[in-house]
């Protein structure tokens, strides 16, 4: 591989990696408008907004994928943790906003 094609792959690459975040973040926006929902239910069923079982489940799961996938785990539970709060963090705002009217 020479300068030129080294250059044109970096590019591509980019464009394609620039692409893929949109998703991430269109499919972040979509987990994140269903905190409604849960924190409805969770006023419902008489649960805090933290839900410690259903977080240690979460990076459970995300142990096991990291696993199968070969991807780091650590990083992969920090990205899935930051997900964790910011849906907790949306049904706080959802709960204030509420509250206050």
């Amino acid at each position: 591989m020479d300068r030129a094609e080294a250059l044109e792959i970096l590019q591509k690459s980019r464009d394609k990696i620039d692409v893929i975040d949109e998703e991430i973040i269109y499919l972040i926006k979509k987990r994140t408008s269903l905190a409604r929902d849960i924190i409805n239910a969770k006023l419902v069923l008489g649960m805090d907004i933290e839900d410690k079982k259903r977080e240690d489940y979460i990076q459970d799961k995300t142990k096991r994928i990291a696993e199968q996938k070969k991807i780091d785990e650590l990083c992969l539970k920090k990205i899935m943790k930051l997900l964790t709060d910011l849906s907790k963090k949306e049904q706080e705002e959802i709960l204030r906003r509420d509250t206050n009217g």
